[in-house]
């Protein structure tokens, strides 16, 4: 198997220099580039097309958050796991309904970040232990993203799936035997429905919703 290309985007070159001498132990992961900003982390993820990103919240030029997003909305296959110090409910919910893959706190023990660069690269999402402890309605949320789905069609659920795929239009058309158009149909519908208004968000919300078989590595403990 190819290694995981991992891109990390951290502006203290220290915690860059530890991040990446953790992951150079490990013979299935790459890393392949280091970005000091969001903006370079932008324009590295559109140039080494990274299977994981690990990215830091406060990032000059574009703050992490805001370069998260956009990586999540023109890239979908590049997985995006927050690595941050702020570990407090707004910053993870921003960030998990905005695209990442999955949050891991700083102060974590070194072989989370190994855990949650394979779940993510597995379809899964990872949320540090220690964070989902304090998230108060996590399971709720989720829930709710899933209920949404009963607000659908079968065949809507197929198309929103494929697109969660990466399946081009065509290519959706082919595998159902429509037509082009009524892909399009399903597709603006959907977005009507769900009040999302472009694929990567269809894209996020399917992850969200674990419509491509996605789940928790680690949910909260009974």
């Amino acid at each position: 198997m190819e290694p995981i290309q991992v891109l990390i985007a951290e502006n203290l070159t220290i915690v860059r220099a530890g991040i990446r001498a953790l992951l150079d132990r490990n013979s299935d992961v790459r890393v392949v580039g280091e970005a000091s900003d969001g903006r370079e982390a932008i324009q590295l993820v559109e140039k080494l097309q990274p299977d994981v990103v690990l990215m830091s919240i406060a990032l000059p030029a574009i703050n992490g958050m805001e370069a998260m997003a956009r990586i999540a909305r023109e890239f979908p296959k590049v997985r995006v796991v927050i690595v941050s110090s702020h570990t407090g409910e707004d910053y993870v919910w921003e960030a998990l309904r905005s695209g990442a893959r999955g949050y891991v706190s700083k102060a974590a023990a070194p072989q989370e970040l190994e855990l949650a660069i394979r779940a993510v690269v597995g379809g899964k999402t990872y949320v540090s232990p220690s964070i989902v402890e304090r998230l108060t309605n996590y399971e709720q949320v989720l829930h709710g993203e899933r209920s949404l789905l009963h607000k659908l069609t079968p065949r809507q659920r197929e198309v929103l799936q494929l697109i969660a795929e990466g399946r081009s239009t065509k290519a959706i058309a082919d595998q159902l035997s429509i037509s082009v158009k009524t892909v399009e149909t399903h597709r603006s519908q959907l977005m009507d429905r769900l009040g999302i208004h472009d694929v990567a968000g269809l894209v996020r919300y399917a992850i969200r919703a674990g419509l491509i078989n996605i789940e928790l590595t680690n949910p909260r403990p009974s």
